[in-house]
């Protein structure tokens, strides 16, 4: 801050006045007006104005830098605001800024540009794409537009983005490798097990092209044509690779390419993958038997061998973890037995070593009644909802699938007699929900590992985290449907998807996991700032427990009732720092 004197012809008036940058343009407001010289001699008792003023600036200015000046800000009723200037901007971004810069991605977009020597800033294109996918999802068009929210405008053009997009496609394998080394510097990654999935995102045109293909597997049930994505994950849900291929791919040739870019890239060899009975193919079992590698593989109890399914059903030879004593399982639907034993709440097992396809694996079974009381609750739904279709009599039904409640309607072409009829008849399959329910409750699963049971069942049951990081990429992320066309395109809008997953499972990490995704993406959506001219930010958003945790991890806050110009560019130089070691 400075002292300005302003001398008109009949009075010199003095001003504290500071100089800012707005839009890059250095200007001056005034922060506070003191007065004519004549009106301070008088009330100074004959000490000198101007040198009194001096001091006074030096005093404010020390309380600016101490940050102990309070800011005092006029509006005028009458004014109207200046035209397309900016008042409101969100801060959310800093939190996944900070992460961004820990895992150096600016420093992988440097040394990319270097390699293709474009003029464009990749790391404000990729940045922005993340940011805005996690906090504002929306098309690559509106993505750039939605950026000059953020604090710190965008440095680039629309046409930028698909340039940088088509860099990005063609540098995924070097960005995964990447992300996985530095992210060790950061947090410990759980590779000992890793998971593996498929799912398909769907565009919206009726014309197959490049890996956009038609296929009777959409896991949106969409009648469009879908590009398939392959994932890994570590054994804390964090993304380790990923990989697209046509959408009428089958699937479990997928696993195999995306692992052994795994074990040369990563510099991984000993870990278990963990995968669905639907990519437990005789080949990827084969191919996780060699070396330090292992397989655990959902297994259908419903395909299995009749000699295998009437050794599952068997009531006898049941044991619980940490006990030598066998169970019978018929008694559990006594309910004095559930009480004398307390046995409702366990999961029973028993296991047997099988050779499947030249294979020696370890079949290993669990028995639940929570999970067959949870089976039989949904298909009890699925038969509801069944009724009340054929009871609106409809005229044509399509072929159900799998897991669609329609299977459990049986079609009835012909009288008592064996007349052939022309009218349809539809009924409750009772022998189809009779077969399905002889198989309540049970969950099976093939292994080459040996040891404990109840490790090996702990490691599959967390495969449903994988579940979890698509349906945030497809609900929270809006990664579908896919507005682009050119197959290197669409890679790259996965790989900044996938990268927005990665920091914000780091995100949830540093919060300790004690927010749910919604709170957290509302939460940053939320920390809206409403700028003062000259002077700083005033936060536009609720203080609550989540923004005291968030402020608390990430070691600044935002929830001043006013932030300076000047502590923000010290947040921002903040949440651009280098990596730091994290356990």
């Amino acid at each position: 801050m400075k002292l300005t004197i302003s001398r008109s012809k009949n009075a010199a008036s003095l001003y504290v006045t500071k100089s800012f940058y707005d839009k890059g343009v250095r200007t001056s407001k005034v922060v506070e007006k003191l007065g004519t010289i004549a009106e301070l001699e008088k009330k100074l008792n004959g000490e000198d104005p101007i040198e009194w003023a001096k001091e006074y600036v030096q005093e404010l200015t020390r309380q600016e830098k101490e940050r102990t000046r309070e800011v005092i800000v006029r509006y005028s009723p009458v004014k109207v605001i200046d035209k397309d200037e900016r008042r409101s901007f969100n801060g959310g971004y800093l939190f996944l800024q900070r992460i961004y810069h820990e895992l150096g991605i600016d420093k992988l977009c440097a040394a990319i540009a270097g390699k293709y020597k474009f003029e464009y800033d990749l790391d404000s294109i990729l940045s922005r794409l993340v940011y805005g996918r996690l906090i504002f999802p929306a098309s690559k068009l509106a993505t750039r537009q939605l950026s000059e929210k953020f604090i710190e405008r965008p440095n680039f053009e629309i046409q930028h983005i698909y340039r940088g997009l088509e860099v990005i496609a063609k540098e995924t394998d070097f960005l995964q490798a990447e992300l996985y080394k530095n992210s060790l510097r950061i947090s410990k990654r759980k590779t000992g097990a890793i998971y593996y999935d498929c799912t398909n995102y769907f565009f919206e045109i009726e014309q197959e092209e490049g890996q956009k293909q038609y296929t009777a597997a959409s896991k949106d049930h969409k009648p469009n044509p879908v590009v398939q994505m392959g994932l890994f994950m570590d054994g804390d849900g964090v993304p380790l690779a990923f990989d697209m291929s046509a959408g009428n791919t089958n699937e479990q040739i997928t696993l195999r390419p995306l692992e052994e870019k795994i074990l040369s890239d990563f510099n991984l060899s000993r870990f278990v993958v963990c995968t669905d009975a639907g990519l437990s193919s005789a080949a990827n079992r084969k191919f996780n038997n060699k070396g330090e590698r292992a397989f655990i593989t959902a297994q259908s109890i419903k395909k299995l061998k009749k000699h295998l399914k009437e050794w599952v059903l068997d009531p006898t030879g049941w044991r619980l973890p940490g006990d030598r004593q066998t169970y019978d399982i018929t008694p559990l639907d006594d309910s004095g037995e559930l009480d004398r034993f307390a046995l409702r709440e366990k999961t029973f097992y028993k296991e047997r070593w099988i050779n499947e396809d030249g294979l020696e694996q370890r079949l290993l079974v669990t028995y639940s009644i929570k999970y067959r009381e949870y089976q039989r609750k949904i298909r009890n739904k699925q038969i509801d909802r069944a009724a009340k279709l054929i009871a609106t009599k409809p005229q044509k039904l399509k072929k159900p699938h799998q897991n669609d409640y329609k299977r459990f309607i049986k079609r009835i072409h012909h009288t008592p007699e064996g007349e052939v009829a022309e009218i349809e008849n539809l009924r409750i399959d009772a022998a189809r929900v009779e077969s399905e329910e002889m198989f309540d409750g049970f969950y099976g699963v093939c292994t080459n590992l040996e040891g404990d049971p109840e490790v090996i069942i702990k490691i599959n049951h967390r495969r449903w985290e994988i579940e979890e990081c698509f349906r945030i990429m497809k609900s929270e992320f809006k990664a579908r449907p896919v507005y682009l066309s050119r197959d290197d395109r669409i890679k790259a809008h996965f790989m900044t998807c996938f990268i927005t997953l990665m920091i914000y499972r780091f995100l949830e990490k540093r919060l300790d996991e004690k927010f749910t995704c919604r709170q957290i993406i509302d939460g940053l959506r939320d920390m809206g700032f409403y700028a003062v001219r000259g002077e700083g930010y005033i936060p536009a958003y609720t203080r609550n427990d989540f923004t005291d945790a968030l402020h608390e991890a990430f070691g600044f806050r935002t929830d001043y009732q006013i932030v300076t110009n000047g502590e923000m560019k010290n947040i921002i130089k903040l949440t651009k720092t280098k990596a730091v070691n994290r356990k």
